[in-house]
């Protein structure tokens, strides 16, 4: 496997792939996946010499809580079609408020939840899978919808990733 073979591309041979039609997906030899979690526990299996989950059992139910919190509470905020529906039923003017209103409330419940698991990074001073999550969003809410996160901690050990 390669990261070459993570498609990154929504066409009609992507969507047999992932008939959703969302990325990421990865294809390694017979294996298929189209989730971003899904792909990082499969990683994190077969690659144990670089994990993504930290030993101690409360700092990996810490990184698994702020993953599914950018999973399911801000990532799906994110998405064009949630973003022009919001536009289509409230009007142009309300997409950037709203957006920047929910995912930051996302935010705000990471930054609760990581305040004392924090180091370097979101969990300690090493890369977990609190970090994979995080690192994108945090890049994306700020270039994207212009959400202030230069006073966040979560801003700070991410903005250089």
């Amino acid at each position: 496997m390669c990261l070459s073979n993570i498609i990154s591309f929504s066409n009609l041979e992507y969507l047999k792939i992932n008939p959703i039609g969302f990325v990421p997906a990865l294809v390694d030899g017979d294996v298929v996946l189209a989730d971003s979690f899904a792909i990082l526990m499969y990683l994190e299996e077969k690659y144990p010499q670089h994990p993504l989950l930290p030993k101690d059992l409360e700092k990996r139910a810490i990184n698994y809580q702020a993953a599914n919190i950018v999973s399911a509470s801000i990532q799906p905020l994110q998405i064009p079609a949630i973003l022009n529906y919001i536009e289509e039923k409230v009007g142009p003017d309300a997409r950037l408020p709203w957006a920047q209103k929910h995912i930051g409330k996302g935010f705000a419940a990471l930054e609760k939840l990581l305040e004392k698991h924090a180091g370097k990074y979101a969990t300690g001073d090493d890369v977990y899978l609190a970090d994979v999550f995080l690192a994108p969003q945090v890049n994306y809410s700020v270039q994207r919808f212009n959400l202030d996160m230069v006073s966040s901690a979560i801003y700070g050990f991410h903005h250089t990733c």
